[in-house]
């Protein structure tokens, strides 16, 4: 657990270092403020459990929504994604609020939140359903995830290269109502405890100044 930590700290040291190289400071001059305040980001990093749970802990994250996204089959059910036939990956879209939390910052949590090592698995949930993947809304999204991964990959953040796909965004299909908010309702379920209870512990100490009251 220790050492998990040491490495986690490490690469938000990485991460912190981007947009100062990419020569922005945030990303202000990239924002309409006459603009809705809210703008969407669409991630996918292993099971949407964890991932809701994670995102939704963020200020300025406004709503966490599982579903499918990325595959060909119209209307999928949770029962046919793990099957890993329908080519769709468990994915978040993430509403949020770009004068409070950034798309970079979003990325930072995002690369903090799994293994984006890891080829269509996280840990004990194998397939290509749990792959890693951003897909973008706009060109600039597009851009800011391709320098991470490339800077990322540059500076060995890691101990393996980043298999994180990037990717337009597709028709995204809501999951069953049972899997929103799965964590803070079935906290005593076995894969919550073990798996993503450990997550979350980590994910709340690198992200501790981010966190929602």
């Amino acid at each position: 657990m220790k050492k998990q930590l040491i490495e986690i700290k490490s690469t938000v040291l990485y991460l912190l270092l981007l947009l100062p190289v990419f020569g922005l400071k945030g990303e202000e001059k990239h924002l309409d403020l006459n603009q809705a305040k809210v703008d969407t980001a669409t991630f996918a990093a292993g099971c949407f459990w964890c991932v809701e749970e994670q995102f939704k802990s963020l200020r300025g994250v406004q709503k966490v929504i599982p579903g499918y996204r990325g595959g060909h089959t119209k209307n999928p059910s949770y029962g046919q994604v793990i099957t890993g036939k329908t080519g769709h990956a468990e994915a978040c879209q993430i509403l949020f609020d770009p004068s409070v939390i950034s798309y970079s910052e979003l990325l930072k949590a995002f690369f903090i939140a799994h293994d984006p090592t890891q080829l269509n698995r996280q840990g004990n949930d194998i397939g290509t359903q749990y792959r890693s993947a951003i897909f973008y809304h706009s060109a600039r999204q597009k851009q800011l995830a391709e320098f991470f991964i490339k800077r990322l990959n540059e500076q060995k953040a890691y101990k393996n290269e980043i298999v994180t796909t990037v990717s337009k965004k597709s028709k995204f299909y809501l999951a069953e109502s049972y899997h929103r908010d799965y964590y803070a309702n079935n906290p005593d379920d076995p894969y919550c405890r073990l798996v993503i209870k450990p997550k979350m512990d980590r994910f709340k100490k690198v992200f501790a100044e981010k966190l929602k009251p």
